[in-house]
């Protein structure tokens, strides 16, 4: 029978020679009988270990939290309800006055004039609220967390841009105003509240949340994203409570305040068996879904580019992207791709006729509005290049409209935002349960083929797609070590 030994520092009984709990070196002398009533006690109250204290500290934690949480939950769902009632009666006026979108040009001239003389670094939008909980500044560079908040002047800014935008036409979404707002807002909360760096990291990353589930209606999904847009291939547990709590009250502080608005389509798709036949066309569309993520990524970042090379003074350039958007929509001849366009997500789901090429003229659309400078999101948009290019591919494929319509719709998003789990739940939030094996397939196919980018640049790749793949910078670094496609043929004096 092997020997014991009790612990005089700290009075646990082992059978080593070093105590486990504070590592002591035991010798002989320490050595006790095992059948001693007094061994045996010690050995009873050391059947379940359990530290008051380490459990208190939780349950402090889970308080504060829960506490912080609702507040930015709060904040959420009133900014997200103030917008979307604006939104939704400039989009009315919008449409009962044509004429307005010949004014877009002007428009976009006072939305580049406020962002260029008031704005600051509020013209990184989405990706400054990324560099901030990365802990860094708008150029990349190593800030300090304490000291660079995010501008307060954020929230009106973007939202009355994001109005100004969808008054005279532009194509434009809304999670991005969404996002914003509630990061500014929060933001403000976490400085007077003074909390730390790390803190405030977990306050954006709950306002992130708390924005997308409440503009969305998609609590789940919202809770979700705030954890995973960050980084490429990781998740920040750390905020998990914080961040659902937000989500959560956000979204019910949005429908309390019940503010007309412009409702996210709701579309229960008919429960379907899992078929290998019908996840391997699925698995096919996202193929296509993740290339067209690709498309509306790289030319909304390239239109910005040329812009910038182009037309020296930053206001002038919404003005020219205005004139662009207002002779696209008299040579397409229609206007279902100014604003949201969110009719064409409801023909795409109830299987109304669609025409084939509607998914790219809304990219165009949107890629030239958000491209040239005006203000709104990309999410609404990518909806709508889902749902449309799903409704056209169902077809070919033989798969029911409605179905891929809907995979489209998060697939796309999935595959611009880097964030398959989130765009998964999403789906499962507004299209029902029945799909949700098709919804897993295609969002992840369509994210692992969209490569390393993406709509946000300030995206960390924590854990690469592919083998070869490069870790660690953020995709607006990598995309500028790519070349233009075709690739340009070297030239002689550029070999040396």
């Amino acid at each position: 029978m092997s020997p014991a030994h009790r612990c005089p520092r700290c009075g646990r009984v082992s059978p080593s020679t070093r105590c486990p709990r504070c590592g002591r070196q035991l010798s002989t002398g320490d050595r006790i009988a095992i059948w001693h009533p007094s061994v045996l006690g010690d050995l009873a109250r050391d059947l379940v270990r359990f530290e008051w204290r380490e459990h208190a500290r939780l349950l402090r934690f889970l308080l504060k939290w829960l506490l912080h949480g609702s507040v930015i939950g709060v904040l959420a769902g009133v900014s997200s309800a103030v917008f979307l009632f604006g939104l939704a009666v400039v989009t009315d006026v919008r449409e009962v006055t044509p004429a307005l979108l010949f004014a877009l040009p002007l428009g976009g001239l006072a939305v580049g004039l406020a962002y260029h003389y008031l704005g600051g670094r509020s013209a990184a939008g989405n990706n400054l609220i990324l560099d901030e909980i990365h802990g860094l500044a708008a150029d990349g560079a190593r800030g300090d967390a304490r000291g660079r908040w995010v501008p307060r002047r954020l929230a009106p800014l973007v939202l009355v841009g994001t109005w100004v935008t969808h008054l005279f036409g532009g194509s434009a979404g809304r999670e991005g105003t969404a996002i914003q707002m509630s990061g500014s807002l929060s933001d403000w909360f976490a400085r007077v509240a003074r909390l730390s760096a790390d803190e405030r990291r977990l306050v954006l990353i709950a306002a992130v949340s708390g924005g997308f589930a409440s503009v969305f209606s998609v609590p789940l999904a919202g809770a979700v994203f705030g954890l995973e847009v960050q980084s490429v291939g990781r998740i920040r547990y750390d905020a998990i409570v914080p961040a659902s709590t937000a989500a959560l009250v956000g979204y019910v502080t949005f429908h309390a305040l019940d503010l007309p608005h412009d409702v996210t389509p709701h579309y229960e798709v008919a429960a379907l068996g899992v078929s290998l036949a019908l996840l391997g066309k699925v698995a096919l569309a996202a193929l296509v879904f993740g290339l067209v993520a690709v498309l509306f990524a790289e030319l909304t970042d390239g239109i910005k580019r040329a812009f910038a090379v182009l037309v020296a003074w930053p206001p002038l350039r919404p003005f020219i992207g205005g004139l662009l958007v207002v002779a696209l929509t008299l040579l397409v001849g229609s206007r279902d791709y100014l604003g949201l366009s969110l009719p064409l997500i409801d023909d795409s789901l109830t299987g109304a006729e669609v025409v084939w090429y509607a998914f790219a003229l809304k990219l165009l659309f949107t890629a030239i509005t958000l491209g040239a400078g005006f203000q709104g999101g990309e999410v609404t948009p990518l909806f709508v290049i889902g749902a449309t290019l799903g409704a056209v591919l169902a077809g070919p494929l033989d798969v029911p409209v409605e179905l891929l319509a809907a995979v489209g719709f998060v697939a796309v998003f999935a595959a611009a935002t880097n964030t398959p789990l989130a765009c998964t739940i999403m789906g499962l939030e507004l299209f029902g349960s029945g799909a949700l094996p098709y919804f897993a397939v295609g969002c992840v196919v369509a994210y692992v083929f969209s490569s390393h980018r993406g709509i946000y640049g300030s995206q960390r790749i924590d854990t690469p797609k592919g083998a070869d793949a490069p870790g660690g910078p953020v995709l607006r670094d990598l995309s500028e070590t790519r070349t233009g496609w075709p690739s340009r043929r070297r030239r002689p004096e550029d070999r040396h």
